[in-house]
């Protein structure tokens, strides 16, 4: 067996100390919020299988550093934007990993949505899902 040094569920934990998490109820409310954005990190499949927060921005969690960082070139100018930013997954442990990676980089106003789209859905939040 492989001996992890740092398990996977330490390392979510010391990223939720690290980083804004913001309640699911307070989260609906911000994304009405124009100044807002919405970023879904789930991968495409998940996304395009389940369903996503109208008005989200998609960007797949294997390319955020790609995406944020504008030496890149594959930087998206969305990220260039004075806005709220709040990451999610489907549970919040990868958006978790994800604020604490961007907040490093320098990226300001990054928080994530506690639970993820599972609690964002549970808590009545605005939800769609592409016919096909």
């Amino acid at each position: 067996m492989v001996d992890i040094k740092l398990g996977v569920f330490e390392m979510v934990e010391q990223a939720r100390a690290e980083i804004e998490e913001v309640d699911t109820v307070d989260a609906i409310e911000q994304a009405q919020d124009p100044d807002c954005l919405v970023i879904d990190i789930r991968d495409v499949r998940e996304r395009k299988r389940n369903g996503y927060i109208p008005g989200s921005f998609h960007c797949p969690r294997g390319m955020i550093e790609f995406w944020v960082d504008p030496e890149s070139p594959y930087f998206k100018d969305v990220f260039n934007e004075k806005k709220r930013f709040l990451f999610h997954c489907a549970a919040d442990w990868r958006s978790a990993l994800t604020v604490q990676t961007v907040t490093k980089m320098g990226l300001e106003n990054a928080a994530h949505i506690k639970g993820g789209l599972n609690a964002w859905c549970e808590a009545g939040g605005p939800f769609t899902k592409d016919e096909g």
